[in-house]
Parts: C-alpha cells; sequence; structure tokens
C-alpha cells in the first residue's frame, strides 16, 4: 500500500499540473483569441458546464473497466486536453475548448479521490490532505513552467502541446502502481447522479466557499495584477505560482496541523488568514502586497476539501452517495468561480469581484463547526492490507 500511496500521490501532482499550466497562460490565450473580460467569464464558465455533466460518469466507468483502467484513460484525456484552450481563434472555439477541458478534469478528479479514499481506507490512517497537497505541488511546477513561458515570450500553443505529451506520458506511468480496485460480480452499477443527504448540504456549502475562493484566486491573479495593478505578464504569472505555492505548503502539512489543533480551529484560522488576504488583495496598492494577498487565500483554504470529503463521510448512511454530492458542490464552485468573477468584473470590476471573495472566506470562519467531527480515517484502527487487486468488499 505505501507504493499504491506514492502512485496516487504521483498522479494527483500530474492533475494539478495541467491546471496550473493552463491558469498562467490565460492571459495569453485570452489576448490571442481577442475576447474581453465579460467574454472570457463566459467562456470560463464552460468548464464547469462540462463537468458537471461529465463528472456523474466517472463511478460508472469505474465500475465497468476497473479503477486502474478508468484512471488511466481518463487521467489521459485530461492531460491532452490542455492542448485545447491555447488553439482558440475565438470565444466560440474557446467555449467548446473549455467545454472539453472541463468534462475531462471533474471525471479524472473524480477517479483520482475515489482512489485516495480507497488507499486511505485500507492505510487506516489520513492522507487526504497531502494528496491534495501534492496536487497544489503539481499546480506549482504547472504555473512555474508557465511563468516561465510567459517570461521567454514562448507561444501558448507549443508551450502548452509539449506539457500536453509529456504530462500524459507521465501520467501513463504513474497509474501502473495505483491499486486496480474492481467491484464484486453481484455488485450493481452506481447512478448516474448522487445527491448528497440532507446533512451534507451544509457541508456543501462549507466547501463552495473554500473552492469558490481557491478557484477564483487560481485563475484570475494573473489578470488581477495585470490589468488591476499593471504588471509585467512575467510578474502577473508569477502570483499564480505565489499562489500555488501556499496552497501545496499547507495542504502537504495539513494532516500534520489537524491532528494537533482539530478540523474546527484548523479551518476557522484558515479562514480568518484567507479574508484578511483577500482585503489585501481588494486594498493593494502594490503588486507585492497583493501576491502576498494571494498567497494567504491560498494557505487559509487549503485544507477545506480534505476535511469537507472526510465530515461528508460521516454524514449520512451511505458514505459514498454523501462524498460524491459533496464533490460535485465543491468541484462545480471551483469551475463556476472564474466566470462569476468575469461577470462580476465586467458589470463592476475586479475590485468588487475580490471583495466577494473576501466574504465567502469569511464564511469558512461562521461554518467551521460542521467539519469539528473526528473522521473516520483517524478513529479507524489499521486494517491488514488488502491485494492492489482485490474487489470491493
Amino acid at each position: 500500500m505505501r507504493r499504491a500511496r506514492y502512485a496516487v500521490a504521483a498522479v494527483f501532482c500530474v492533475h494539478g499540473s495541467v491546471t496550473g499550466s493552463f491558469a498562467t497562460r490565460i492571459p495569453w490565450i485570452q489576448e490571442h483569441a481577442g475576447v474581453g473580460a465579460g467574454q472570457l467569464g463566459l467562456a470560463l464558465a464552460f468548464p464547469a458546464i462540462g463537468a458537471s455533466l461529465a463528472m456523474p460518469l466517472a463511478g460508472a466507468v469505474s465500475h465497468r473497466y476497473g479503477a486502474r483502467a478508468a484512471l488511466r484513460g481518463l487521467l489521459a484525456l485530461w492531460t491532452l486536453s490542455l492542448a485545447l484552450p491555447s488553439l482558440a481563434p475565438n470565444v466560440y472555439g474557446l467555449c467548446a475548448a473549455l467545454l472539453v477541458f472541463g468534462a475531462t478534469s471533474g471525471m479524472s478528479d473524480v477517479a483520482m479521490n475515489a482512489l485516495g479514499v480507497e488507499v486511505e481506507n485500507r492505510l487506516g490512517r489520513s492522507i487526504m490532505s497531502s494528496l491534495h497537497g501534492m496536487w497544489s505541488a503539481g499546480a506549482l511546477l504547472g504555473s512555474a513552467g508557465g511563468t516561465l513561458a510567459a517570461h521567454l515570450g514562448t507561444d501558448a500553443r507549443l508551450h502548452h502541446l509539449s506539457a500536453a505529451l509529456l504530462l500524459t506520458a507521465l501520467g501513463l506511468l504513474f497509474c501502473q502502481g495505483v491499486p486496480d480496485v474492481r467491484s464484486g460480480r453481484d455488485e450493481e452499477a452506481p447512478p448516474r447522479f448522487a445527491l448528497p443527504p440532507r446533512s451534507a448540504l451544509v457541508i456543501g456549502a462549507v466547501g463552495f466557499c473554500g473552492v469558490f475562493a481557491e478557484g477564483a484566486s487560481l485563475d484570475w491573479s494573473a489578470v488581477y495584477l495585470r490589468d488591476r495593478l499593471g504588471t509585467s505578464a512575467a510578474l502577473a504569472a508569477a502570483s499564480t505560482t505565489a499562489f500555488a505555492l501556499t496552497m501545496a505548503v499547507a495542504r502537504l502539512l495539513g494532516d500534520r496541523v489537524v491532528d494537533r489543533f482539530g478540523a474546527v480551529r484548523t479551518v476557522r484560522a484558515g479562514g480568518a488568514a484567507a479574508t484578511a488576504g483577500g482585503a489585501l488583495v481588494v486594498a493593494a496598492p502594490h503588486p507585492a502586497a497583493a501576491m502576498a494577498g494571494f498567497g494567504l487565500i491560498g494557505l487559509g483554504v487549503a485544507v477545506v476539501v480534505p476535511l469537507a470529503f472526510a465530515a461528508a463521510a460521516r454524514s449520512g448512511p451511505d458514505p459514498s452517495q454523501a462524498i460524491a454530492g459533496v464533490a460535485t458542490i465543491t468541484y462545480t464552485s471551483g469551475l463556476i468561480a472564474p466566470s462569476a468573477i468575469g461577470g462580476l468584473a465586467d458589470l463592476t470590476s475586479l475590485t468588487a469581484s475580490f471583495t466577494l471573495v473576501t466574504l465567502l472566506c469569511l464564511g469558512l470562519v461562521a461554518g467551521a463547526g460542521i467539519l469539528g467531527a473526528r473522521s473516520r480515517a483517524t478513529a479507524r484502527k489499521p486494517t491488514p492490507e488488502a491485494p492492489t487487486g482485490a474487489s470491493r468488499p
């Protein structure tokens, strides 16, 4: 299971690298497609549409082909889709590309998180925060590569095609080590869409606040520094890198922090830090202050998603249904956020958009109590390791 944990962690890293590579080149894509802030916001709604339509299908794919084969195929589709947005010649092409981009992102995301929960269950201890930390580390690596490409003036089409091919090869390699979980012969196929139980709706609302702030900062930080503070393309891209860095560090250390201070105090302190960061972004007179603000937002919201999944598993009689429902709410929030920020910016300003982000970060402080119960992973005693090809019990 140690090998399986490292393999799943590497898959999370590859997945995050695609997001980081895309986010840093959004200004280039916007200029190449000739779209304004409002049209960009509209286009960035299409990943949410694609993910919402496709995410419920991931369970059925895994049921039919097995977890390893499903993850291998879905991850390859996601990494290859990185090349599509930069090829778009106009807003219509960009919307179509981002629809596919979001669909492949959502399905591969669900598949790898399901395997992460499976490995966590077999190990009998919490690992989800560190797995999401590896996703953030991947986003950091991808954004660092994007920052370098922007600094060198590299065409995003060449940059993204090269990154897509490299990440696809790495993803296929790492998928060889994940558990090949297969459904039992008599096990019915999962439903195409799973609504969360009523008790999980508040958990989803807390996750919504955290993921909205994350998605808004990741996709709009570079545009904010360029348009609001007049920075260079390279420095604007570096703001995304700073955000991804704090997210990665906080998530990699998150399991230890939660074990020591508890979920409620961790999320409340994180919400306070994120709120302060949002206020700093809104009031920033200088790019350095705005970059520090984005860093604080990343630090504050880092562990919200892993803790929301842990709380969802305890919220109802069917943990898998609750996790699937909360995942749909939280990840759809992250995909909707860029569009909402763009639409509000078109009507008012980017400053007003990040005022909304700040208010949602404050919501984490108010809603942290719902995540306070002890997680199953830490409460359960370690169980004997199951072979990687075993069926689900």
